[in-house]
């Protein structure tokens, strides 16, 4: 029937609430209340999309053709990859293989295979994996048709691109949730990058889910399947500094060094937070894009910026100078009386000091 959206997501909107069983014969009251809920869910999703519930529910397989289709995203996200990709100082001319931790519909991946690399990605959704593994299953099916080509015959099989320009696709993915640890080996991976995804470990969606845990957990992993001397830039988008701080300590506290570079601090949709880490304890972040700098600094563990929230004081007002002698105080009342007022007529107490205050 029609009603069976609402009936749905009605439950889904207040999965905490027992309302549902009690007013079935209103439909148009509760059909009316699912709109509004909605409207309000999707405003919150907008804005911050870890409040809504897990990551594999929000990036259900609607959000990742969307997100993956969308021209904006897709831009944003190579911008996010590329300045990544800068901030992990890879050495030239070679290929290294990179984790990409929350790889999503696999565009950080396409960034980085277009430099040359070859990458992992691992994610919660497996929507988002679905999209990125029709992109790769694509790319590879059109190389296997260019290499059985008569003209590609002579094409080294080594190289990234063949002569009529396709890319060979150089990643693989993997289900997995970072909160729980990263399944590889030691010492696998020449670095890591994450893109707009470290945030969610700060939320639960359950009891056993403590944010701490699941980033130390994270951290400790990231910490033995890098390489000595292999760096990772994770940029995530904190809700408030208190997040930022967590996550730096979670960071510290497994043996990385490093900080946290944020980008055009002044602005609030350009502005950028990566977390930059590496095994050499003297190692330093380098700054930002703008001159923001960061404001707390360990000697071995990692640099935070935090947001100052302390106010500024006002100052004082001023009092009125002046004593209002008795002289002062019958002249006020006889001009209250030539304006026809209501005034107290004078008396020996008038301006009379009291010894105490009430």
């Amino acid at each position: 029937s029609t009603q069976q959206p609402h009936w749905f997501l009605f439950f889904e909107v207040n999965d905490n609430s027992t309302y549902g069983e009690a007013n079935k014969s209103s439909q148009t009251k509760q059909t009316l209340f699912v709109s509004i809920s909605l409207d309000s869910l999707e405003n919150k999703n907008m804005s911050r999309p870890e409040l809504t519930g897990h990551a594999s529910l929000f990036y259900n397989a609607k959000e990742a053709r969307k997100y993956d289709s969308s021209s904006r995203m897709i831009g944003v996200q190579r911008e996010i990859t590329d300045r990544a990709i800068e901030l992990l100082r890879l050495p030239d001319g070679k290929p290294s293989f990179i984790l990409d931790v929350g790889c999503g519909s696999g565009l950080s991946g396409q960034v980085l295979e277009e430099k040359g690399h070859v990458w992992v990605g691992c994610d919660v959704s497996r929507d988002m994996l679905d999209v990125a593994n029709e992109r790769i299953e694509r790319l590879r099916e059109n190389t296997s048709d260019n290499s059985g080509n008569g003209k590609d015959m002579m094409n080294d099989s080594d190289d990234e691109e063949d002569n009529s320009g396709t890319m060979v696709s150089t990643g693989d993915l993997m289900h997995h949730d970072m909160g729980t640890g990263l399944p590889f080996r030691p010492a696998s991976f020449d670095a890591c990058i994450s893109i707009s995804a470290l945030q969610w470990l700060c939320y639960s969606n359950s009891k056993s889910q403590i944010p701490k845990r699941r980033l130390t957990r994270f951290f400790s992993s990231l910490y033995q399947v890098l390489r000595r001397g292999g760096r990772a830039v994770l940029q995530f988008y904190p809700e408030t500094s208190e997040q930022a701080i967590l996550i730096s300590e979670c960071a510290a506290k497994v043996g990385f060094a490093g900080g946290v570079v944020v980008d055009y601090p002044n602005s609030t949709k350009a502005k950028k937070h990566y977390l930059v880490l590496s095994f050499d304890r003297a190692y330093k972040a380098p700054e930002g894009l703008t001159d923001g700098s960061l404001l707390a600094q360990t000697q071995t563990g990692v640099r935070v910026d935090a947001k100052d929230n302390s106010k500024k004081k006002r100052p004082p007002k001023k009092k009125k100078g002046g004593v209002k002698t008795k002289e002062w105080i019958v002249h006020k009342k006889e001009v209250q009386r030539k304006k026809g007022k209501d005034t107290r007529p004078d008396t020996k107490y008038t301006a009379r000091k009291r010894p105490t205050k009430f």
